[in-house]
């Protein structure tokens, strides 16, 4: 699946104004866009992913962001980049209700990617 660079300035303005609706769409593509860069071997179905945060009040969100994280760190690691802890901060931000950052944080990295 081809990772689509998305200006992140707008995305957050769409989730605003849309009161979270485009905020749906935006998690829907960066689950399937994340799985794809990583290679997932098991890759998660964003439907499931959004409804079992809902049902959960957003302690599911909180895992797969945690995991996503870590996932991240990994990529960035065998790029040859410095090690650091995405896992520990994305748990930290959505905990805090700051979710929004994780997103956008996660959107650079997929937008890094998205020449390659």
């Amino acid at each position: 699946m081809p990772i689509k660079n998305r200006n992140i300035a707008v995305c957050i303005i769409l989730t605003i104004v849309t009161c979270g609706i485009y905020g749906l769409y935006w998690e829907y593509m960066m689950i399937q866009e994340i799985d794809s860069l990583t290679n997932n071997p098991n890759p998660q179905n964003p439907i499931v992913v959004i409804l079992l945060s809902i049902v959960t009040c957003t302690i599911y969100l909180w895992i797969w962001l945690f995991n996503t994280g870590k996932r991240i760190d990994a990529l960035n690691q065998n790029e040859g980049k410095p090690a650091s802890n995405y896992g520990t901060l994305f748990l930290v931000l959505a905990i805090i209700e700051l979710s929004i950052v994780d997103w956008a944080l996660i959107q650079n990295t997929l937008n890094e990617h998205s020449n390659c």
